[in-house]
């Protein structure tokens, strides 16, 4: 009876070391999403004579920890100051992710990380090695706080100067707005987005930087800082082929998206605006599109080829360890070399004179089959619950899976279950279709044998 105690607490210990790190980081953002629900539903954070339901603050907050920017509430008009600031923490830490935080909390106390943590830390950003983990994390950090900071002093001393706002109220805009663009979440505190700033230019490239900043992936800047540092110091550096494959495929994206705009939009939404303002529309709308929800124009307004342009840029969203969701820049990057190297015979995917694992080919085609399951099964879902048209279903989707937060304008109009859908669609863009799939996946035992292969009659 004696060592009950000790031998109870053992198989505790045994089983909580049973949880994988997938799901520790997993149980830690659900944590997160019911704590911002609690918080952001308490009387001090809302606006006097306002009131929010559960379903509408945990929406709220599962689109502030997935740093999509989908809302059922004015932001500004249902929230008090201390509700904004809880939202504009919990953006912060959907976009920086959980163990940023957490290792900035382990290096201050001085404590070693373990392998734990580091098996922690690459299934928050979707890595595929321990080595340097420590140092991205910090350089996340590091890079975020600079960009923000950055951002917060240009946009509070244009809405000062310039917009004439009182500089307690530019500065509050000017920092919430700067960590929702580094983040890429894409909330406002203007009721319509950007669209008030459709000829202001500053406004919209400080908040595009921020935007390119946050979805270009951190180990991609970190690995421009290093070239920078290697130039510098007059040293040979090469990029790894990480970054070369998703800056090009961020580009081409970038590119694709304004030559759409233009072309579908200046006969039609764009024909009465100045040609300046065709570009700048063109050129954000695109940009935004795959990662923000920022709007400069009312995207409802837009040709059906458009919108449905934006469907297929919102569901490949950001790049890898970046602040956004979706399929994710180099899963599409994959995908199209390996279609065009069986179109040519060859049996190997090669670019920039490197070949690819067969691993990371098979888990980019399972990582598209099942977004695009997920997809088609959430708006089929939607289209029975719903009396929405299927452009509308279609676009709410996927801006919720890619965690953009654009909407044509159907967010608040969701019954509870529909919301539950678009709840669980950014949660799922948030932490990952991988993380998904490896939640569930359990520990590979070591298969002495096999069966005899055979050919099957595939695609014709």
């Amino acid at each position: 009876m004696e060592n009950k105690g000790p031998l109870f607490l053992q198989d505790i210990k045994r089983k909580r070391l049973k949880i994988t790190p997938v799901q520790v980081i997993v149980l830690g953002y659900l944590a997160f999403a019911v704590l911002g629900t609690i918080l952001l539903s308490l009387p001090f954070s809302l606006r006097p004579g306002t009131r929010l339901d559960f379903i509408d603050a945990l929406f709220t907050a599962t689109s502030a920890i997935s740093v999509t920017g989908l809302t059922v509430v004015s932001t500004q008009e249902t929230f008090s100051l201390a509700g904004k600031m809880i939202l504009a923490f919990l953006l912060q830490f959907g976009g920086i992710g959980i163990m940023t935080l957490g290792t900035l909390v382990f290096v201050l106390r001085g404590n070693q990380v373990s392998l734990r943590e580091r098996l922690m830390i690459r299934a928050d950003q979707n890595q595929t090695t321990l080595q340097g983990m420590v140092m991205l994390m910090l350089f996340i950090f590091k890079i975020a706080i600079a960009f923000e900071i950055l951002g917060s002093l240009f946009l509070t001393l244009h809405f000062w100067h310039s917009c004439q706002m009182p500089f307690l109220n530019a500065l509050g805009m000017g920092v919430f707005h700067s960590i929702s663009a580094f983040t890429n979440a894409g909330f406002d505190l203007f009721g319509n987005s950007l669209q008030g700033f459709g000829q202001d230019y500053v406004v919209q490239g400080v908040i595009s930087l921020l935007l390119l900043a946050g979805a270009i992936g951190f180990p991609v800047i970190l690995d421009v800082y290093s070239g920078i540092i290697a130039w510098r110091r007059q040293k040979k550096f090469k990029f790894s082929l990480f970054t070369k494959i998703t800056t090009v495929t961020f580009a081409v994206l970038l590119a694709a998206g304004f030559v759409t705009v233009l072309l579908a939009e200046i006969p039609t939404s764009l024909a009465d605006v100045p040609w300046h303002q065709k570009i700048s529309v063109a050129f954000f709308q695109s940009l935004t599109t795959r990662n923000s929800g920022f709007s400069t124009i009312d995207v409802s307004v837009f040709q059906g080829a458009t919108l449905l342009f934006f469907c297929f840029l919102m569901f490949i969203g950001t790049s890898p360890s970046a602040c956004g969701g979706g399929i994710r820049t180099t899963t599409l990057a994959v995908l199209v070399l390996s279609v065009l190297g069986a179109l040519r015979g060859q049996t190997r995917v090669k670019v920039f004179r490197r070949e690819l694992f067969q691993e990371d080919i098979m888990r980019a085609f399972i990582v598209f089959f099942v977004g695009v399951m997920l997809v088609f099964g959430a708006v089929i879902v939607l289209l029975a619950i719903e009396p929405f048209l299927l452009t509308e279903v279609l676009f709410e989707v996927c801006s919720a899976f890619g965690t953009t937060g654009l909407s044509l304008g159907i967010t608040g109009k969701l019954s509870p279950p529909g919301k539950a859908i678009i709840i669980f669609l950014m949660f799922i863009g948030r932490i990952g279709i991988v993380s998904l799939l490896l939640l569930f996946q359990r520990r590979r035992s070591a298969e002495g044998y096999h069966f005899v292969k055979e050919h099957i009659i595939v695609g014709q």
